[in-house]
Parts: C-alpha cells; sequence; structure tokens
C-alpha cells in the first residue's frame, strides 16, 4: 500500500522572525489563506488515501498539527520524536513503524514547506515515482531543473536513463550544497538537478540501505522495531534515540547509495527555507519584492515583508524588510543564509527570550 510521510518537525529559524519556536514555517499561511502543511497534505490526497498519511514531528507540535489536520488526517498517524536527529533516523523510525504493519508499504516523504505549481504535474510524478520504486525495489527522488546557482540546495548528476513516460534517470552523483562556484558549473553543464528533498522507496528498501550505509542507525532502529506495539515502545524509543547520532539522509544515504533514481521534474517549485525563496511569492514592483502596506521609493532589489504597519521604502537597496509585530528585521539580503547564526546570538540573551 502507498502510504504518504510528512516532515513537520523543523522550526524554520531561517525565517525568522516569521517564522517562531511556537509558530514554525509549516503553520504559515501566506498562500491561499492555508498553511503550508495543508497545502501539503490537500496536494496528496488525490493519489494517497487520507488513512495512510502520517505526520512526524516533535513533541512542541504535535498537539497544534492535530487542531491543524483535524479533519484531514488520522489523529493516531501523528507521532512525535523524542528529539531531533535528522532526516535519516526520523525517516527510519517511520520506515519501520509501517513495515510493522505492511510488509508492503511504499513511502512518499514530503517536507511541509515546500510551493508547488501544476498539481496535476506534481501527481502524475508521483505516481510515476511510486510505480518505479515499487518495481526496481529503489530509491526514487524527484529533481528540479534549477534555474540560478543556489547554494542551499543539494545537486544530482543526472545518469542514464530509465523508461518512464516523465523523464527519469539513474543517479550517477549526488552532491550536497556546493559552494556558489561549483553550483555556476553545474548548471552549465547542463547534467544536474536540484534535489527537491522528495523521495519515494519501499520501507523495506529504505531500512536495508540504512543497514549497510548506517549501521550504528540501523541497530537502535531494529531494537525499536522489536517493541512496537509493546507496553515499553515509548520508553524503549526514547532510550534509543539517546544512542543515536543524527545525520541527514542526504548525507547518510543519498550521497552512497547505488539504488537512487531521478524524475525530472516539471512542475513549479519551491523550496520555502529563506527570505529569498519567499521573496519569490510577492508582487514584483520596480525591481523589488514586496508584500501589501508597503510602499517604496528610488528602492532597488529589496524583499520587503509588511504586516499591520505601512512600511515605507526609500532610497535604499539590497534590503530584506520584515514586520512581524514585536520584531522588525532589517538585513542585507546577502545575509539570508545566516539568520541561524544571529538567532543563535539573541539565545544567549535572556532578555530577548520573549521575541523569540
Amino acid at each position: 500500500m502507498i502510504y504518504g510521510l510528512i516532515l513537520a518537525g523543523g522550526k524554520g529559524s531561517r525565517l525568522y522572525p516569521l517564522s517562531r519556536a511556537d509558530q514554525p514555517k509549516q503553520f504559515l499561511k501566506l498562500i491561499n489563506d492555508k498553511s503550508f502543511l495543508v497545502n501539503t497534505v490537500e496536494r496528496i490526497t488525490p493519489i494517497i488515501d487520507k488513512e495512510n498519511i502520517y505526520v512526524v514531528t516533535n513533541k512542541d507540535y504535535k498537539e497544534k498539527i492535530r487542531e491543524e489536520l483535524s479533519d484531514m488526517v488520522n489523529g493516531e498517524n501523528i507521532f512525535a520524536e523524542p528529539a531531533n536527529k535528522e532526516t535519516a533516523t526520523c525517516i527510519g523510525l517511520s520506515a519501520i513503524k509501517l513495515l510493522k504493519q505492511d510488509a508492503n508499504a511504499v513511502m512518499v516523504v514530503l517536507p511541509s514547506d515546500h510551493y508547488i505549481q501544476g498539481e496535476n504535474n506534481y501527481t502524475n510524478t508521483l505516481s510515476q515515482g511510486i510505480e518505479i520504486a515499487n518495481r526496481r525495489r529503489c530509491i526514487v527522488t524527484l529533481g528540479i531543473e534549477p534555474s540560478r546557482p543556489e547554494t542551499g540546495y543539494g545537486y544530482i548528476e543526472m545518469g542514464e536513463r530509465t523508461n518512464g513516460n516523465i523523464p527519469t534517470y539513474k543517479i550517477a552523483r549526488f552532491t550536497e550544497k556546493p559552494n556558489l562556484e561549483v553550483a555556476k558549473d553545474f548548471i552549465l553543464k547542463g547534467a544536474y538537478l536540484w534535489n527537491s528533498g522528495i523521495f519515494i522507496f519501499r520501507a523495506d528498501v529504505i531500512l536495508r540501505e540504512i543497514e549497510k550505509y548506517l549501521p550504528k542507525l540501523h541497530k537502535p532502529l531494529m531494537e525499536i522495531y522489536k517493541n512496537l506495539g509493546e507496553p515499553e515502545e515509548e520508553k524503549v524509543i526514547k532510550e534509543q534515540y539517546e544512542l543515536i547520532d543524527g545525520i541527514s539522509i542526504d548525507f547518510g544515504v543519498m550521497q552512497k547509495t547505488r539504488k537512487a533514481y531521478v524524475i525530472k521534474s516539471d512542475f513549479g517549485w519551491d523550496d520555502m527555507g529563506s527570505f529569498g525563496a519567499l521573496s519569490r511569492l510577492l508582487n514584483s514592483h520596480r525591481n523589488n519584492n514586496v508584500s501589501q502596506n508597503v510602499y517604496v521609493d528610488e528602492c532597488e532589489n529589496c524583499s520587503i515583508f509588511g504586516g499591520k504597519n505601512l512600511i515605507i521604502g526609500f532610497g535604499v537597496k539590497d534590503l530584506v524588510i520584515v514586520d512581524a509585530g514585536d520584531v522588525i528585521l532589517v538585513m542585507d539580503k546577502n545575509k539570508d543564509q545566516e539568520i541561524k547564526h544571529l538567532l543563535n546570538k539573541l539565545n544567549e540573551k535572556s532578555e530577548y527570550n520573549k521575541f523569540l
């Protein structure tokens, strides 16, 4: 059977102050008055039964997600990790839970903060990926044709083409977040796609790959597997998580596996992980990107997110300005990837805790 697994445990710190510890980015309503999380669930309901949609998060957001998805997802299908140990651990835990109930489980793993255009193309691409993952017993990821030398994404080198209505390739190489010069070189070569972070695989296949490349993770997962459905389940999960060194699925498996394929996707896609990405959803006005309640004059290359107050930009350039009510951010656009470091510094100052 086909299962959707939505990853919704991130804090979205690179979107501070719009995204906060108690209101992370997956709950933000920046498109069609629905949160990114709700949009993620709605997009897959044409191909995955809502009883088979699962959400994995952390304990801080579990109840909030239950409320957000009360009419869309079975509350029993929302579960929390005891700690954040990166995506390989999160996916591994989800895989053993699904494998316990269905030996033939096929997982469609989806981040909860993506912007997608062309939903028919999207679901058709997922359907092809499901068929390939099941038939070939492989890992499938969806690749996006790059439009700029982005350093915040992983890159996939397309190898030999295989069968499929939508172009599908064996993955020749997987490179996680290259520097700018390497990213420019990848685009010039024309043989690379962005890694969307959307994965499709059978639960048994991904667990075998974890066993092969991440044996230190596989061992505690198997200990958890033996205790699923038992009175001690939660206790064992917590104990075993303490033994795990977290690693992403990209570094832990995708850069090493020989079983990966990529579908060259033609739907519109963006990862809402930075203000640079969010800016692409704003209105374009005289070489600036602006929301409502913003007036600009003699400004260049600014992204301005207005709130209740009117923001006036006059004679400035290359800025990100965000009005989040109790916090106003004014930032050089080139610092987009460094907000996490800024947030760490703010965390050290107790007087700012109420704003975080």
